[in-house]
């Protein structure tokens, strides 16, 4: 299971450049609204310091990172989904995403324009909102139509249909008033129900306040961080404080001199690392590994899932066939050397169906089809 995070955001608030920052993948950043015409698209490694050693105990023949996926898409601006600017279409690309990054323009810069003429992310924030509640308005009006005729008919089929123009009438009064489907009390089933939809409002949120150079290490009494750190806390989202510019500079060094530019700038860890913790805490997302001498790999789980369901993540025969689990701690591992002596040590367990995946857990299935 790979992340995918779509990234979104006023022009000219670094967009680009973090994701330039974050997949190395060399978007174009340039000083003019609109730059990201086509959807940029970059696939990385989640940074994993536990696969790391483990690898480096092991010897595989390779080590596979869990993946995760940005996308880049135009800025937006007032009346996008109307069609101003390059209008809402570019949001398409996003609506399969497993969660929105939204970049908040928190640096001040004479010689980097902003569409809106002065620094303040909360009306940022409110920009963007509107525009991706207007677009999911317009996503519920067309399936409302299509449910208003099912409705129509009789039997179970136009009872199923009336229930759900009832969910839709709910939904479309919520984001009339500029209220995020997230944000409006949906139940699990609600929300199962309109899965399909791929409503924009609906993904969770990953907050990103873009500073400058000058500001770090002043986060706590910078008023526009201050303000992004409280929208998240509101809204039950995360937040990370990021200086895009910075952090596109350290993807452009030989990993060797890395180290040494990040302690030059006052930061202990690459940006990467920050966005993926928050990402993976918001979603629930956990890892488990597999070790071997062929390889050592890490995958990514939700949080609370039992034995086969974490199987299904490498392959749906796995889940299919599960018959059991040899589970132990990644830690154990490294204390005592080699599975072998795990095993000695009485530290490796046999799971069955109901055993729920713990992070950090190395993990052997056996299954049948």
């Amino acid at each position: 299971m790979g992340l995918s995070i779509g990234i979104v955001g006023l022009p000219n608030v670094g967009k680009s450049t973090l994701f330039n920052a974050l997949s190395a993948a060399g978007a174009q950043a340039a000083n003019y609204p609109f730059c990201t015409i086509e959807p940029n698209v970059g696939v990385v490694p989640v940074p994993d310091v536990r696969l790391d050693q483990l690898s480096a105990l092991v010897k595989p023949k390779q080590t596979l990172h869990a993946t995760l996926e940005f996308l880049d898409i135009a800025g937006l601006v007032r009346g996008a989904s109307k069609g101003e600017g390059l209008g809402n279409q570019f949001l398409a690309n996003i609506r399969q995403v497993d969660a929105v990054l939204h970049v908040l323009r928190c640096f001040e810069d004479p010689n980097v324009v902003h569409v809106e003429g002065s620094i303040d992310p909360l009306r940022d924030h409110d920009v963007v909102d509107t525009e991706l509640c207007l677009k999911d308005l317009d996503t519920v009006d067309k399936r409302r139509e299509r449910t208003q005729k099912a409705a129509k008919a009789g039997g179970k089929a136009g009872e199923e249909a009336k229930l759900e123009l009832l969910l839709l009438d709910r939904v479309k009064a919520g984001l009339d008033a500029g209220k995020p489907a997230r944000a409006q009390g949906l139940s699990f089933d609600e929300r199962v129900r309109l899965r399909d939809l791929f409503l924009l409002t609906d993904k969770p949120v990953l907050y990103v306040a873009n500073i400058a150079e000058a500001q770090l290490g002043h986060e706590e009494q910078d008023t526009h961080v201050q303000t992004v750190r409280a929208l998240a806390t509101a809204e039950g989202a995360e937040a990370v404080v990021l200086a895009a510019a910075i952090e596109a500079e350290i993807q452009q060094l030989p990993p060797v001199e890395r180290p040494a530019f990040l302690t030059s700038v006052g930061l202990t860890e690459p940006g990467l690392h920050k966005v993926v913790r928050a990402g993976y805490a918001l979603l629930g997302l956990q890892t488990y590994f597999t070790v071997g001498e062929e390889e050592c790999r890490a995958w990514t789980f939700h949080k609370g899932a039992k034995a086969p369901e974490a199987a299904g993540v490498i392959h749906s025969d796995f889940e299919r066939g599960f018959i059991k689990a040899e589970v132990f701690d990644w830690k154990d591992l490294l204390k005592y050397g080699s599975e072998a002596a795990v095993r000695e040590k009485g530290l490796l367990r046999v799971e069955g169906r109901e055993y729920v995946v713990q992070d950090g857990d190395c993990m052997h299935f056996r299954f049948n089809v």
